[in-house]
């Protein structure tokens, strides 16, 4: 049984903004009947190009659902440019998680994204893609290109992930050996790119201090800015780094999970395994 958060059931029964915007200034359709999911969304700008409205049509799982009725919330407000840094887990994490067996349906979501934005800027994103990657699954016709953007945005490692992510690989099965070829080619890319961490050695506060601002400035705030979340330095307390979260990520169910599992994790890869980040209280 999937263990469905709170969040995602309220979504999925009281879905927000379903319909289709009257005169759009943007459409995108995505998924199709056959493979067992599609989604239409919708969206209007106002005088400071900014999105007033958006609306979604959708068949699918409960899942899919909440996805498109999370993600209508989630751009209102939002100039172009932020709204299509929103990724497919920024998606789950603001539904309080999913069921890895159901991430395809955030993925969804973001293409969904993706083609409306295209559709206003009158972009023919499906002749872009077709001439962009080469077509591995036909059961649900995912190409290349679109497998590789899903393991280098949710760093898949197995099939099974990608299928869950990307419904590749779940039909017939005969792409599967396509599939690991893509993967082990990710895989050894990440791996040349990656940077060698520098050695750790023992600091000065000062130096500890500096090590600190400089590592938020180049590794940390232009990911979460990518996601369309930011961060501040508040304060460095010894081995305790204060800090405040804003964007996207100060409103996110995952920020405990952002703060600890991405900026202490890299803190502590890069400087000091000593350093500690708390999130700064409100007086």
């Amino acid at each position: 049984m999937w263990d469905y958060s709170e969040k995602l059931k309220d979504h999925f029964l009281n879905p927000r903004n379903v319909g289709v915007v009257k005169e759009p200034d943007g459409a995108g359709e995505v998924g199709s009947l056959a493979c067992g999911d599609a989604l239409k969304l919708t969206f209007k700008m106002d005088a400071n190009k900014r999105i007033k409205e958006a609306k979604f049509q959708t068949f699918g799982c409960g899942s899919a659902i909440a996805s498109s009725s999370i993600l209508t919330e989630m751009i209102k407000g939002l100039t172009l440019e932020e709204a299509e840094k929103i990724t497919n887990q920024d998606i789950a994490d603001c539904l309080g998680g999913m069921p890895k067996e159901k991430m395809h349906c955030s993925v969804m979501g973001r293409e969904a994204l993706e083609a409306a934005i295209a559709d206003y800027r009158s972009i023919d994103l499906e002749k872009i893609k077709r001439k962009s990657g080469n077509l591995v699954c036909d059961c649900f016709g995912v190409t290349d290109k679109e497998i590789m953007q899903a393991i280098y945005e949710n760093q898949l490692s197995t099939i099974e992930q990608v299928t869950n992510y990307t419904k590749a690989g779940g039909g017939c099965e005969t792409c599967h050996p396509r599939i690991e070829e893509i993967l082990e080619q990710v895989q050894k890319d990440i791996k040349k790119s990656s940077p060698r961490p520098p050695e750790k050695r023992k600091l000065s506060n000062i130096q500890k201090m500096k090590l600190i601002e400089e590592t938020f400035e180049r590794e940390i705030k232009p990911s979460l800015r990518a996601d369309g979340g930011d961060i501040d330095l508040i304060d460095v307390e010894g081995n305790k780094v204060v800090v405040a979260l804003r964007g996207l990520c100060s409103n996110c169910p995952s920020a405990e999970n952002t703060l600890k599992e991405y900026v202490e994790k890299k803190l502590k890869e890069l400087i000091s395994d000593e350093l500690i980040v708390e999130e700064e209280i409100p007086s």
